[in-house]
């Protein structure tokens, strides 16, 4: 690795860990079911060293651009390389409570609970293993928070809207969709409004809106379902109710000509027939599962001449790729539009 300009490969501890030391441009290839790699990716996008390759451009050997792209990173690691003796230190310093960090998904906190719970196990009757002093659950390390009354929380969510003029619809006083139109806000250009490092999807995300036109924002609650289920289109009786958890979905339709692109949908157009209409998707919250944040695909993709595809036929495009299966639950609506009513979209 060290006698190359960059790597094209999976991240694994080994070659991550050598890509940083090098200070060597990684193009990776996202792995299925391999839960170490969000934290392996964050450490390289960190420290500006990877770009991830879409598995279906992998596949069709449509690499040059990631290679280009890779060239122009400038990675910034300059961190110790001797891993072993650093991560010693780390247990050692957690361990005596010498880096007592009270955010509870802090990886040093989770390391400490790790620590705590190794104690607990080590409990048996008549020889009982305390706790170190170090460690302590007050409300402040946990994380609680004290309650706010639902006033105040609308009256600071309803602040949160001012980017926008709602124009149709009303927000209910819901704070969850208040705080979801605060974050369509933060997608300002490729920064941040406040100083946190910007998250991948949230980078994917900033480019897609035209903030002079039009976006419609639909929330769906989510549902306890005790029993029935989906039978109860059928008749049957069911026992659900809806919870507070929702799923909120922003969508904008553009020209394909004034369409913002990600850079490979733009090398593929380019390569392929010039402006077409496409679908690009980014899912928040990927990191809390092993889905890829971003999705796109050429409207074309749901054509077999001048008819839609067949069901079957889009179950087979989508499974192409495990980690972007779930997005058939979305770009999927626009085949049964297409299928079931006739709609033809002209609109990226």
């Amino acid at each position: 690795m060290a006698a190359s300009d960059c790597m094209l490969g999976k991240i694994g501890y080994g070659t991550a860990s050598e890509a940083l030391a090098y200070k060597l441009p990684f193009v990776f290839v996202r792995r299925d079911y391999f839960n170490e790699e969000p934290f392996l990716r964050n450490l390289l996008e960190h420290h500006q060293s990877s770009i991830e390759m879409i598995r279906r451009d992998f596949l069709a050997g449509h690499w040059k651009p990631y290679l280009l792209r890779a060239l122009t990173l400038q990675p910034s690691y300059d961190g110790p390389t001797n891993g072993g003796q650093v991560a010693a230190r780390i247990l050692q310093d957690i361990a005596v409570g010498k880096k007592c960090a009270s955010d509870k998904f802090n990886g040093a906190r989770r390391l400490q609970d790790a620590i705590v719970l190794g104690y607990q196990l080590q409990r048996t009757p008549g020889k009982d293993v305390g706790i170190p002093d170090w460690y302590s659950l007050n409300g402040t390390e946990i994380g609680a928070h004290p309650i706010i009354e639902n006033t105040e929380k609308i009256k600071t969510a309803e602040s949160c809207c001012e980017d926008f003029e709602i124009l149709h619809g009303d927000l209910q006083g819901l704070t969850d969709t208040m705080a979801f139109l605060k974050s369509l806000s933060g997608l300002t250009g490729n920064e941040l409004k406040d100083s946190e490092v910007q998250s991948r999807e949230r980078t994917a995300a900033s480019v897609l809106f035209d903030w002079e036109r039009e976006i419609y924002v639909a929330r769906a609650p989510g549902r306890l379902d005790v029993m029935g289920g989906i039978a109860d289109y059928s008749g049957s009786l069911v026992l659900q109710m809806p919870l507070r958890e929702a799923c909120h979905v922003a969508v904008q339709r553009n020209h394909p000509s004034k369409q913002k692109l990600w850079k490979h949908v733009q090398a593929r157009q380019l390569e392929n027939t010039g402006v077409v209409p496409v679908v690009q998707i980014v899912s928040f919250g990927s990191e809390l599962s092993n889905r890829a944040p971003t999705f796109d695909m050429d409207l074309s993709d749901f054509m077999d001449g001048d008819k839609p595809i067949s069901y079957e036929k889009a179950r087979e495009f989508f499974c192409q790729d495990p980690s972007q299966k779930w997005a058939a639950y979305v770009s999927g609506t626009i085949l049964i539009l297409m299928t079931e009513l006739g709609v033809q979209f002209t609109d990226s």
